[in-house]
């Protein structure tokens, strides 16, 4: 074998045997800041909070009736593909949805199945800070920072975030550059979890940037981006791995968990996840931006010689 090759596989063995946990740990409520930073922040490790977030009326409140009321009349971005992919490979493309403008009462109606609408699935997740900028008149339900994270990172998050949409509704695997605080308020949330250091058994490839957009006959087509530059993505669907096309990805090693209502997942920065839900889930989520100290370094030159030699 390639020593480069070797080493990054023995890289990933002892990453797993010093610090990684084998499933995703429970903790019975927040910790101190200093030692939530300690515990889990610097080390880079996921963990599942309960009882982070018990005060929040979000909780009693947000049913959809109470939604309606509240912002029923609100227009919001809502993500639409024809098969619950948003932001994924398809084919050898990379598809972003269709974003549509609707009221929320319209969007609920679609989710109650009240409304006879064509084979889209419908997805709220926009993300830039959406909760905030969108639907405000909801922030007085929740927080608009975790104090006790903006506290161990001194900083607020870029972001607050908020996620409604049907079952069908899933986040392909990727990663991002935030630690990243998830709140479900209803339903549940299902996570894979990969580690940075399993970014040797993970394919990465070039796609065109394509979009999403549904024909008069409630099919849809696929737009190409002109002009766009290329797009790595991870082509692999760790529901249903095709490992005669990428062997290396058996090698890798997934954690799964599931977040209830009431839950909080800290999913750290620069570790791969993919997200399902179960049908009408609701949730928050705060992103705060990564330090870019010696943890992204690591990374970086993981990424890089990963991209030398190829996924192992």
């Amino acid at each position: 074998m390639d020593p480069v090759k070797e080493c990054l596989r023995d890289f990933t063995k002892e990453a797993r045997e010093l610090y990684l946990n084998e499933e995703v740990p429970y903790l019975n409520e927040p910790l101190s800041p200093l030692q939530f930073y300690r515990d889990w922040i610097g080390p880079n490790k996921p963990c599942i909070i309960r009882n982070a977030f018990n005060d929040w009326p979000a909780l009693s409140k947000w049913n959809p009736a109470y939604l309606r009321e509240k912002v029923g009349t609100k227009i919001i971005s809502v993500a639409v593909t024809p098969n619950g992919y948003a932001d994924a490979v398809n084919g050898n493309r990379f598809v972003m949805p269709e974003e549509r403008q609707m009221s929320f009462s319209y969007l609920l109606d679609i989710i109650e199945g009240k409304v006879k609408r064509g084979c889209g699935v419908f997805y709220v997740q926009k993300q830039c800070s959406n909760l905030t900028e969108e639907i405000p008149e909801l922030t007085g339900d929740v927080l608009t920072h975790i104090p006790w994270m903006s506290e161990a990172l001194g900083k607020l998050p870029d972001a607050v975030n908020f996620w409604l949409g049907e079952e069908s509704a899933i986040t392909s695997m990727h990663k991002d550059p935030y630690e990243n605080l998830y709140c479900v308020i209803s339903g549940q949330k299902e996570f894979i979890l990969l580690p940075p250091t399993d970014r040797p058994f993970i394919p990465y490839e070039l796609y065109q940037q394509a979009t999403y957009r549904e024909k008069q006959d409630g099919t849809f087509e696929i737009v190409d981006e002109d002009g766009s530059a290329k797009v790595p993505w991870i082509p692999v669907d760790p529901l249903n791995p095709d490992y005669e096309r990428y062997p290396s990805y058996k090698l890798a090693k997934p954690l799964y968990c599931t977040v209830k209502a009431g839950e909080m997942l800290y999913l750290p920065s620069l570790w791969f996840h993919h997200v399902r839900q179960s049908h009408g889930c609701i949730a928050v989520n705060f992103w705060y931006d990564m330090e870019y100290d010696i943890k992204y370094n690591y990374f970086q030159l993981v990424e890089s010689l990963t991209k030398a030699v190829g996924t192992l």
